[in-house]
């Protein structure tokens, strides 16, 4: 029998700091022509929230960066599978600006993340190999898909995946997408096994023709800020469609690959990216088999915890398996299935049986 690819632990961080809609009712929001929006800000926000069912957002301590998120949800996950962190064969971080400290204008990759995080778990052992990847918001499930193969192939036994993001360091407090993005980060401990079940197949695709710069990094919409700092930028509408046209149909390339049954799947867990996008994606993905979305498939986090990009699908699932979201559990020998979207553009998806 060969081995498959098993999540034996996970792991969350998720910052204590709470920032509510409220909290934007003084901001002074500007239009991509850098037009200030004559619109009361208290309808705006009403309008935010209907549409991305986001209420409030985790933002990290002023002295914390990134990496310090890492370290903490992979300290957890490592407790959870109950592994000894020296054999550890690959710690992956993903992530997509790496350590932004407060107030500074520049991005602090060198070195990786991912060493910065098994330094700070005081691993000794020279053949645990760090890296980072960069690939918008399916970086931590991309991760997941890598050291999937690494595992079957031998290459590896124990693999620490870890999805961190401090997006409150790269938003522009005048563009009214600054109120989607928050911190947090999320992790995992995938381990080979000689037992059935684990990641039974996976997609992925990149998309680049017109779709590259959908989200980038561009200067404030206010014009008159006299400073060079770049923030993340997205062009709404056109992600939103993106999603709805082509995540359903990779969700259902996978998992036609897997062989299970579209009424085998249990749970949908899918990037916190926005509400009501996530719930078409969702229904869409089960019209494809002519079926309706089933009572309770979809957990949440967004609500509370904002788009954490990488972090959201870890933190989720983490969230879960702890019994920390009221109605959602999962049970021995559940199929469920993990699907994200982002820069790139960037998709994928993984079948999944616990």
């Amino acid at each position: 029998m060969s081995k498959c690819a098993r999540i034996t632990g996970t792991g969350s961080y998720i910052p204590e700091n709470t920032t509510t809609n409220e909290s934007f009712i003084s901001n002074r929001f500007f239009d991509i022509d850098g037009v200030e929006i004559n619109e009361p800000n208290t309808a705006i926000i009403e309008k935010f929230t209907a549409i991305t069912g986001i209420k409030e957002r985790r933002y990290i301590d002023p002295d914390w960066v990134t990496s310090d998120m890492a370290f903490s949800a992979a300290k957890e996950a490592i407790a959870s599978a109950q592994v000894d962190p020296e054999a550890i064969d690959y710690i992956v971080v993903a992530h997509n600006y790496g350590d932004v400290k407060q107030d500074s204008i520049q991005s602090d990759m060198v070195p990786s993340l991912a060493s910065r995080v098994k330094n700070l778990l005081q691993i000794e052992n020279s053949d645990c190999v760090a890296y980072d990847i960069l690939f918008g918001c399916p970086g931590w499930l991309e991760a997941v898909i890598q050291m999937n193969a690494y595992i079957k192939a031998g290459m590896a036994e124990t693999c620490l995946i870890i999805g961190s993001e401090a997006l409150s360091r790269v938003v522009d407090k005048h563009d009214r997408d600054s109120m989607i993005y928050s911190d947090g980060a999320g992790a995992a401990i995938l381990q080979g096994s000689e037992t059935d079940g684990g990641i039974i197949a996976h997609a992925t695709e990149t998309h680049t023709k017109e779709e590259a710069h959908f989200i980038h990094f561009d200067k404030s919409y206010q014009k008159l800020e006299k400073n060079t700092r770049h923030y993340i930028k997205m062009y709404g509408r056109k992600v939103y469609n993106f999603a709805l046209k082509n995540v359903p149909v990779a969700m259902k390339n996978c998992l036609d690959k897997s062989n299970v049954s579209i009424d085998q799947i249990k749970k949908v867990f899918i990037h916190q990216a926005n509400e009501k996008m996530d719930e078409a994606i969702c229904e869409r993905f089960f019209k494809l088999y002519d079926r309706e979305v089933p009572e309770n498939v979809m957990p949440m986090s967004i609500g509370e915890l904002g788009n954490s990009s990488v972090a959201t699908i870890p933190t989720l699932l983490d969230l879960v398996l702890k019994a920390k979201i009221e109605g959602h559990k999962i049970e021995p020998g559940d199929h469920v299935i993990f699907a994200s979207v982002g820069a790139g553009m960037n998709i994928n998806a993984v079948v999944y049986q616990f």
